[in-house]
């Protein structure tokens, strides 16, 4: 049975209030619940207790549900990278980022943990994944061009981008592993070998 309870309206005839994360959060209960592949739009609307079309207007698709406002959030990492000092070596820098993008709340820390399952696992989720992960190495890439006096398509900033989003994901991968485990401590433990190691 589900666990999803329907955000209720506030009065007769309007409809109900929702928001993105709130979204978010009905959609992560019905894909565990139901599996991903075997809820559609319909059901997530209508658990939500809001319309099809308003559904569209917090997400273009079924695949985004999982990832809430990433926008949002690269925009945030953008202006926290670009707030740290240029003494900061540039791995640092990141990690410093990596784990500011992970610092929730002790509420969010189960839906994260079962959007990153879901990011990670589901084969219909993998190809929308990889366009995700590119917009988030573009931040990093670009940080680290400005921070070489370089083009972000080049080597070194690439190669920056793509070696860090490695080390987060093994870090997410640990964490799923281990119940109970610290992912701020993963993400840490994770920049730490990188560095220890180049």
């Amino acid at each position: 049975m589900s666990r999803v309870q329907p955000v209720r309206p506030s009065a007769p005839g309007r409809q109900p209030s929702t928001s993105h994360d709130q979204l978010s959060h009905v959609a992560l209960e019905l894909f565990f619940d139901r599996g991903f592949e075997a809820t559609t739009i319909d059901d997530i609307a209508a658990a939500a207790g809001i319309g099809r079309r308003t559904f569209f207007r917090y997400f273009p698709s079924k695949n985004d549900l999982p990832w809430g406002e990433f926008d949002v959030l690269l925009e945030r990492m953008t202006v926290f990278l670009d707030s740290l000092p240029d003494t900061l070596p540039i791995i640092e820098a990141v990690r410093e980022a990596a784990l500011e993008f992970n610092r929730l709340p002790d509420s969010e820390v189960s839906y994260h943990r079962r959007r990153m399952e879901l990011l990670l696992h589901v084969p219909d989720l993998l190809a929308h994944s990889t366009l995700r992960y590119a917009a988030w190495r573009g931040v990093v890439a670009r940080f680290a061009a400005r921070r070489l006096g370089a083009d972000e398509l080049d080597l070194e900033p690439q190669t920056i981008a793509w070696v860090s989003l490695a080390t987060c994901l093994a870090a997410y991968e640990q964490w799923l592993r281990e119940d109970g485990a610290d992912l701020l401590a993963l993400l840490g433990d994770s920049f730490t070998i990188l560095a220890e190691r180049s």
